[in-house]
């Protein structure tokens, strides 16, 4: 088979926006080509996000702020939606996250553009409202943010910090991709393909560069085969027997307010405080007693943990 020679040419550009011909391929190529392109497009390409939130007076996402007319999980939802460019590490597997904070006492929308960041971060989205003020409201969050590839569940990333929230992260600076096939003609053969690629990013990357991103992306793929190197044995950490779990306050895993408060006032704030004691300390708890234990134990059992620890 002869060496490719086929064109790219980008028909269409307009904000956040790319239409690119690849034409002429041999047959069955533009499937190939299109195919592998939208998958790294759409999974393997660095972006950034918000990774975590701490807000003053605020300990978990299922409550409120006072003065804020958003509940706290309708303000995370609009956090996620924010897109930064430049300033945030772009090794995924080895991200540096950096902060940032939103500081806002006055009456009013708060938008992307409020939240404060390193000289060499931008927000690609700036007029995105994220919550509004009444008057007499403040809100003093500090967020951190990191790069990565995919989609990372906040469940990876829970930790016992009372007050921090984990955030689900969308990283991939690319929003769609389509592709489709038209035949095309060399001199008299008619059997070629024309590969029709379209490209919709989130402003942090153009079309043109995620297009050449991905394409580099197969190549190293595909170097692997025609030149494999050694592959080195790296045994995963040990991961924590209680998991995301253990990183839940006592009032995130759907206990009665009575029993969550008392378990609170008594020092154990979280699941990994909380399945650590022992049930004859327990039983001593203010405002606890046997029918307590069980309600507690049937709710870690939800969450696959087993409670209660019994005397040595």
């Amino acid at each position: 088979m002869n060496e490719p020679m086929f064109g790219i040419e980008q028909q269409e550009k307009k904000e956040n926006y790319g239409k690119f011909v690849i034409s002429p391929l041999e047959q069955g190529y533009g499937a190939t080509m299109g195919t592998a392109l939208r998958r790294v497009l759409l999974s393997s390409l660095t972006g950034s996000a918000v990774i975590s939130v701490k807000m003053s007076g605020v300990k978990h996402q299922f409550s409120s702020l006072k003065g804020m007319r958003e509940d706290i999980v309708e303000f995370i939802l609009n956090l996620k939606k924010v897109r930064f460019s430049q300033g945030v590490s772009a090794k995924a597997s080895e991200p540096k996250p950096i902060k940032g904070t939103i500081s806002v006492k006055s009456a009013g929308e708060i938008k992307a553009k409020d939240i404060n960041l390193p000289a060499n971060v931008t927000v690609a989205n700036p007029e995105l409202v994220l919550a509004n003020l009444e008057k007499g409201g403040k809100l003093d969050a500090d967020i951190e943010i990191s790069s990565g590839v995919g989609y990372s569940f906040a469940e990876e990333r829970a930790t016992g910090e009372i007050g921090l929230i984990p955030v689900d992260a969308s990283f991939s600076p690319v929003v769609r991709v389509n592709y489709r096939l038209e035949e095309t003609r060399v001199g008299r053969l008619t059997n070629y393909d024309k590969l029709i690629l379209e490209v919709w990013t989130d402003g942090t990357i153009s079309p043109k560069d995620a297009l050449a991103s991905a394409a580099k992306i197969l190549v190293s793929y595909f170097e692997q085969v025609v030149n494999p190197k050694k592959v080195e044995k790296v045994e995963a950490p040990k991961q924590d027997s209680l998991g995301p779990v253990g990183g839940l306050s006592v009032e995130e895993i759907g206990l009665p307010t009575r029993v969550a408060n008392a378990l609170i006032r008594a020092g154990y704030e979280m699941v990994e405080q909380l399945v650590s004691a022992k049930k004859e300390d327990l039983v001593k708890v203010r405002n606890l007693g046997e029918k307590s234990i069980k309600i507690i134990s049937v709710a870690l059992a939800e969450k696959g943990v087993k409670f209660p620890k019994e005397e040595e």
